[in-house]
């Protein structure tokens, strides 16, 4: 192993999470207001609980050792309490993240089970309606700001139809148990656990529908260009003039090959889509 380059990328991660940092506390600071008054409310307090409360906060040191104690709490994991409910955010946080999870990993599911044979579809049917469909289908999915999107499934599917519930994981009539966080798991040991379990997943259908939509449209563009490319190599030729069926071709020799972009897609997918569920988990309430 090249040490050196080990210690140099290491240095590159150390100035990069540095930068973050800074530039996020920056933001932190910069944005307008005080957030002892905002705290205290509109009518705010005393001079001493404004005092008490920036002494607690840690606002009475200097910017300098602000950001010092800043980095320092973060890399010993400590973020601090919830100004809405009192409590370590490290909690809320994990209490919360397996419904994020469930969210992102659903959300993902559906958009691979679907964009992958709709982009063998435009990729068979190339320059055909079907392929201009697909085509136009993800250009608009992958341009529609998710919190736009989400809003018009609410409307449509919720307000209008009726069919899915607006916000929450599941209905009041349950009382589930939080045994791992994931609720399609946790329903199973409640009772009525079938229904619970469906009731379950109509609250997860428009949350995971406006999460799994860019993701959709990415992979199947993906999957059409990665398969016309791998169409177009000398053995899928040979295949072809052996006198092979066109779907064992494309779907034995062909698409295995043009799958591995889809699934180096996917890993960076990952992020993005987690990222994109804190706006989805805003409008539908989530968890």
């Amino acid at each position: 192993m090249n040490w050196l380059w080990l210690s140099r990328k290491i240095g590159i991660l150390a100035v990069t999470l540095l930068g973050a940092s800074f530039v996020a506390f920056a933001l932190i600071r910069l944005v307008p207001g005080d957030p002892v008054l905002n705290l205290l409310g509109e009518r705010g307090g005393s001079a001493e609980q404004i005092a008490d409360m920036r002494a607690k906060l840690g606002l009475d040191r200097s910017l300098p050792e602000q950001y010092f104690y800043f980095v320092v709490n973060a890399l010993q994991g400590d973020m601090g309490k919830s100004v809405v409910s009192d409590r370590e955010v490290s909690e809320e946080f994990w209490d919360r993240f397996p419904a994020t999870l469930e969210l992102g990993f659903m959300g993902l599911l559906w958009a691979t089970l679907l964009g992958i044979p709709l982009g063998v579809l435009a990729a068979v049917r190339r320059n055909s309606p079907w392929d201009y469909g697909v085509m136009g289908f993800s250009l608009v999915g992958y341009s529609m700001p998710i919190f736009w999107w989400g809003l018009l499934l609410i409307l449509f599917f919720s307000v209008h139809l009726g069919w899915f519930p607006v916000s929450g994981r599941i209905g009041f009539l349950y009382d589930i148990p939080p045994v791992t966080g994931f609720l399609l798991i946790d329903v199973w040991f409640a009772p009525d656990s079938l229904k619970a379990f469906l009731d379950a997943l109509r609250h997860l259908a428009l949350p995971a529908l406006a999460l799994g939509t860019i993701p959709l449209a990415v992979i199947s563009r993906i999957t059409r260009a990665s398969l016309l490319e791998v169409l177009q190599e000398d053995y899928i030729r040979t295949a072809k003039s052996l006198g092979l069926a066109p779907r064992r071709v494309v779907f034995v020799h062909a698409l295995r090959n043009a799958l591995i972009p889809v699934l180096t897609i996917l890993g960076l997918l990952v992020g993005s889509i987690l990222t994109g569920a804190v706006l989805t988990e805003t409008i539908f309430s989530w968890p």
